[in-house]
C-alpha cells in the first residue's frame, strides 16, 4: 500500500462519487458510480448497499473489486484494491451511513429513492495515486489540534457544572469557529435527551427534549456513535415544518409543554457526538452549520476527543459536588412578598408547571420546582440543600444516575429566561436559595387535569 487510508479520508466524503469496478464469475466486467463510501479504520472501508444490482451480484460471486475516489478540493484521484468481507444491516456503522446517505439523497434530489439495505465492509489491500495534475489544497480553517488544546484547557479549569457547559460552548466558537452548538443530557430513565445549554440560536431551547433514536442527535445517542451529515436533509426540515403548521393552525395548545429544540432553519452540515464517561452515555454534543460539508473526519475526531473530556469532567464535578455538600443550618424565615399573587399550577400527570398561564418546565425539574415552592409557601423556607432534594420522596429522582445538579441548572436557566418572579440561586456548596418577588398561590391538578389553552412559552 503506497498511501495510508486515513490520509485520503476526505476522498470518502461523497462530494465526488466513487467509481467501482467489479467482475462477474464469467469474467464480465462492470463499472458503476457509488453513492457513499465510509472510512471504518486504517485498513477497512464500507460501501453503501442500496440495490441488488450488477455490482452486488458480482461482489457476492467474486469478492475482488477496484474503487477510484477523488479528493474534493485538489482533484487528486486514488485507486483502491478491495476485497469484500461482509454486510452489516444494523448497529453504529449502519446507522452512521444511513444518516449520511439521507443527506446525500436530499442534496441530489433523490430522497425516497436512496434506501440503505446494508453496509458492505471491504478490506483495503492497496492504494495507489493515479498520475495527473492536482490543485493546491485550500488553507486550513484553523489548527484543530491547537483548538482542541485550548478548549481542553478551559474544561480542565472548570470547577462548576454550570460553567463547564458555558465554557465548552464558548470555546467551540472561539477556537473551532463553530457558532451553532448545544449540549443535551440523558435523563435518568435513559429514554430522552434534554437541552442543558446552547449557543447561536434565537431561542436557547433550554429544557427542550428529544427521544433516543429520533433525528441525528437521538440516533447518535442510541447507537453510541458520531453521526455526521454534510448536506441538508428533507427529514430534518420536515419536523420543523410540521411544528410551524401546527402552530399556524391554532394547535399551539398541543405543543404547549414542548419547548422547541433550537436549531438552524437552513442547517446543512450536522455533527452529533455522544458524551460518554465510565462506560455509560451522559449526553450528546451537537454542532451544525448552514454550509455544506462544514465538518469533516478531522472535525469529528477532534469533537469526539473533546466530548470524552467533557464527560469525564461532568462526572468528576458531580461527584465532587455530592461529597462537598454542606449540612443545612436553619435560617430565618423569608419575609412575605408583596403585589399581585402569581398562580402556580402543577399537573401531577407529567409534573408540568405553569406560572399563571406561562409554561415553565415539566418532568423531574418540574417535580423539584413544585417541592421547593410548596415548602416555601407552606413553611416559609428559602434555603434548601441538594442532599435533601436527592432524598425527597416527592421528587422521585429516577435513580442515582440522574444528575440532580444538571436538573437544577436547567431549572435556574428556565426561570431566568422566563423572567419569572421566582428565582433560584446558589447559596454555598450544595445549597440553594429560593426568592419570590410576588406572593405565590399554589394549585395542584391531579392526573388528567386540563391545562390552560394557548399557553406556550
Amino acid at each position: 500500500m503506497t498511501q495510508r487510508l486515513d490520509v485520503i479520508r476526505d476522498c470518502l466524503e461523497g462530494a465526488v462519487p466513487g467509481i467501482m469496478a467489479t467482475c462477474a464469475a464469467d469474467g464480465t466486467p462492470n463499472v458503476a458510480y457509488l453513492s457513499q463510501t465510509e472510512y471504518v479504520d486504517g485498513r477497512h472501508i464500507a460501501l453503501s448497499y442500496q440495490f441488488f444490482n450488477t455490482t452486488r451480484r458480482n461482489i457476492l460471486a467474486n469478492p475482488e473489486a477496484r474503487l477510484i475516489v477523488t479528493h474534493p478540493h485538489t482533484g487528486e484521484r486514488f485507486r483502491l484494491r478491495l476485497r469484500y468481507l461482509r454486510t452489516e444491516t444494523a448497529g453504529p456503522l449502519f446507522e452512521r451511513m444511513k444518516a449520511k446517505l439521507a443527506g446525500i439523497a436530499s442534496h441530489t434530489g433523490m430522497s425516497g429513492v436512496f434506501r440503505l439495505l446494508g453496509s458492505d465492509i471491504y478490506r483495503v489491500a492497496e492504494i495507489e495515486r493515479i498520475p495527473g495534475a492536482a490543485l493546491a489544497p485550500p488553507p486550513p480553517r484553523a489548527s484543530l489540534l491547537a483548538a482542541l488544546r485550548a478548549v481542553s484547557a478551559r474544561i480542565a479549569g472548570c470547577r462548576e457544572l454550570d460553567l463547564l457547559f458555558s465554557d465548552t460552548l464558548d470555546g467551540l466558537e472561539a477556537h473551532f469557529d463553530i457558532r451553532h452548538a448545544m449540549v443535551l443530557l440523558l435523563d435518568g430513565a435513559g429514554t430522552r435527551l434534554y437541552t442543558i445549554a446552547s449557543r447561536g440560536y434565537e431561542a436557547s431551547g433550554v429544557g427542550s427534549e428529544i427521544p433516543l433514536g429520533q433525528g441525528v442527535i437521538g440516533v447518535a445517542a442510541r447507537e453510541g456513535t458520531p453521526i455526521r451529515i454534510g448536506y441538508a436533509t428533507l427529514e430534518y426540515a420536515y419536523g420543523r415544518a410540521i411544528r410551524a403548521a401546527a402552530e399556524a393552525n391554532g394547535l399551539a395548545a398541543v405543543l404547549e409543554t414542548e419547548i422547541p429544540l433550537p436549531g438552524l432553519a437552513d442547517s446543512a452540515s450536522q455533527l452529533a457526538v455522544p458524551i460518554r464517561a465510565a462506560g455509560r452515555l451522559l449526553g450528546v454534543l451537537y454542532v451544525e452549520s448552514p454550509h455544506n460539508l462544514r465538518f469533516g473526519y478531522d472535525d469529528e475526531d477532534a469533537l469526539v476527543a473533546l466530548a470524552g473530556q467533557l464527560g469525564a469532567t461532568m462526572l468528576s464535578l458531580q461527584q465532587a459536588s455530592e461529597l462537598q455538600e454542606e449540612v443545612l443550618v436553619p435560617e430565618p424565615l423569608a419575609q412575605p412578598a408583596a403585589g399581585r399573587p402569581v398562580l402556580v399550577r402543577h399537573y401531577a400527570g407529567d409534573d408540568s408547571v405553569f406560572l399563571d398561564d406561562d409554561y415553565l418546565i415539566k418532568g423531574v425539574a418540574g417535580s423539584i420546582f413544585w417541592a421547593l415552592v410548596r415548602d416555601h409557601v407552606e413553611s416559609g423556607r428559602s434555603t434548601f440543600s441538594n442532599r435533601e432534594l436527592r432524598l425527597d420522596p416527592r421528587i422521585r429522582l429516577p435513580d442515582l444516575s440522574d444528575n440532580l445538579e444538571a436538573r437544577l441548572i436547567l431549572l435556574r436557566r428556565r426561570l431566568n429566561e422566563r423572567q419569572a418572579c421566582v428565582r433560584l440561586e446558589k447559596a454555598g456548596r450544595g445549597r440553594l436559595l429560593l426568592t419570590a418577588s410576588r406572593p405565590l398561590t399554589l394549585v395542584e391538578v391531579g392526573q388528567g387535569g386540563a391545562r390552560p389553552d394557548g399557553a406556550c412559552c
